[in-house]
C-alpha cells in the first residue's frame, strides 16, 4: 500500500481561463439559497416529520421483522455509499476503483439524501481547507465562547448550517470529478436516486405484507426513518467530534476520535485520525480499531475492484502522534 503524503488533492489555481481574473472559491446568491432551503426542507426536515409519522403509524401497522430488516439494510448500504464512495473515494481519493464500483457507490451515496456528489465533495474539501476556521461551513467552534456559544455552535454544525450557506465553487474544488463524464451522468440523477431509496423499501414492504399498509410501513422505516438515523449519525461527526473525544494526532483543527461509535459511523468516528491523515483509506489506522468502511474497501481490493489503497507509514504516524504527556490538543475556540 502506498504511503500517505501530506496532500493528495490541491485545487486548481484560483484564476479563470484568461489567467488574470480570480476564480471565486464560493458562490452566494438568492437562487442558490432557494435551492438550499428546498433541499433542507425535503431531506433534513421531512425525515424528522416522517420519523414521527412512522411511530404514529404503528397504531395501524405494528413494526415487524421486515421493517427492521429494511431499516438496517438500507442504512447499511447507503451509509457505506457515503463513507466509502462520497468521502474516501471521491473526496480524498484514498483508493482507486473500477467504474462500475464508482457508479454503484455514487447511487448508494445519493440515496442517503445528503446532497449531490459534486456538491458534497466540494463542501467537504472546503471543510478540510478551512477546518475550524473562518470559511468552514459547519464548524461548531466559531460561535463564541461559554456555554451559550458552545450550544449555538453545536446546533449550527449539526443541523442549521444547511439552511443557508456559501456554496463552494465545484469548478475550483472538484474539477477532477467534473472531467469524469461517466460519473457526471450518474451523479446528475441525484433526485431520482433519492426517490429510488424511498420507493424500493415501499415496494418490498408492500410485496411482503401484500397490503398498502405494508408499503407505507416500508416507506417509513426503510426510507424516511433510515434517512433520519443516517443523517444524524453523519452530522454528529461535524458537531460532536469537533468538540468532544480524544486527540491522539497532531492536526491544525479540533477534530476528535470517538471510537465507541466506530461501528455506528462505519469508521467515520476516528475523526482525528482522518484529519491527521486525510488521504488514508483506513480511518482506524490499526487493525483492532473497528472501521467497516475500510473493511469494504479491502473486500473490493480482494475482488480486484479497488487498488492503490493509501495508508500512512508507521514512521509518519509515530512522528505525528501526540505523547500522552506532550502538548495539549488544539483549543476549541477560533
Amino acid at each position: 500500500m502506498a504511503d500517505v503524503q501530506p496532500t493528495t488533492y490541491i485545487p486548481e489555481p484560483e484564476f479563470g481561463t484568461s489567467g488574470s481574473t480570480p476564480r471565486k472559491k464560493t458562490i452566494s446568491n438568492p437562487y442558490l439559497h432557494r435551492l438550499q432551503r428546498r433541499h433542507f426542507l425535503l431531506f433534513d426536515v421531512l425525515p424528522i416529520v416522517g420519523t414521527a409519522a412512522a411511530f404514529a403509524f404503528l397504531a395501524v401497522h405494528p413494526i415487524g421483522v421486515t421493517e427492521l430488516a429494511l431499516l438496517f439494510s438500507m442504512w447499511l448500504v447507503t451509509g457505506l455509499g457515503v463513507t466509502v464512495g462520497y468521502h474516501r473515494l471521491f473526496t480524498h481519493r484514498t483508493f482507486k476503483a473500477a467504474p462500475s464500483v464508482a457508479a454503484a457507490l455514487t447511487i448508494l451515496g445519493s440515496m442517503a439524501g445528503q446532497g449531490g456528489l459534486m456538491s458534497w465533495v466540494a463542501l467537504h474539501r472546503r471543510h478540510h481547507e478551512c477546518s475550524d476556521r473562518e470559511g468552514d461551513p459547519h464548524s461548531p467552534n466559531l460561535a463564541g465562547s461559554g456555554l451559550k456559544g458552545r450550544l449555538r455552535g453545536l446546533a449550527h454544525s449539526h443541523f442549521l448550517w444547511m439552511r443557508r450557506h456559501e456554496y463552494p465553487n465545484i469548478v475550483h474544488y472538484a474539477p477532477d470529478l467534473i472531467k469524469n463524464r461517466a460519473l457526471v451522468r450518474v451523479a446528475r440523477l441525484y433526485y431520482y436516486w433519492v426517490a429510488l431509496g424511498l420507493v424500493l423499501p415501499a415496494l418490498i414492504g408492500g410485496l411482503v405484507y401484500q397490503s398498502w399498509t405494508g408499503a407505507v410501513s416500508g416507506f417509513f422505516w426503510g426510507g424516511l426513518v433510515r434517512i433520519f438515523v443516517l443523517e444524524h449519525v453523519i452530522w454528529a461527526i461535524n458537531s460532536f467530534l469537533h468538540t468532544f473525544g480524544t486527540h491522539p494526532y497532531e492536526s491544525r483543527e479540533n477534530s476528535r476520535n470517538g471510537g465507541i461509535f466506530a461501528l455506528l459511523t462505519f469508521g467515520e468516528s476516528w475523526h482525528n485520525n482522518h484529519h491527521a491523515f486525510p488521504e488514508s483509506s483506513s480511518f482506524g489506522l490499526d487493525w483492532y480499531r473497528l472501521d467497516p468502511g475500510y473493511w469494504l474497501i479491502k473486500l473490493l481490493a480482494f475482488c480486484g475492484l479497488a487498488w492503490d489503497l493509501k495508508r500512512p507509514s508507521e514512521e509518519r504516524m509515530k512522528a505525528t502522534r501526540i505523547p500522552r504527556n506532550g502538548k495539549p490538543a488544539p483549543s476549541t475556540t477560533a
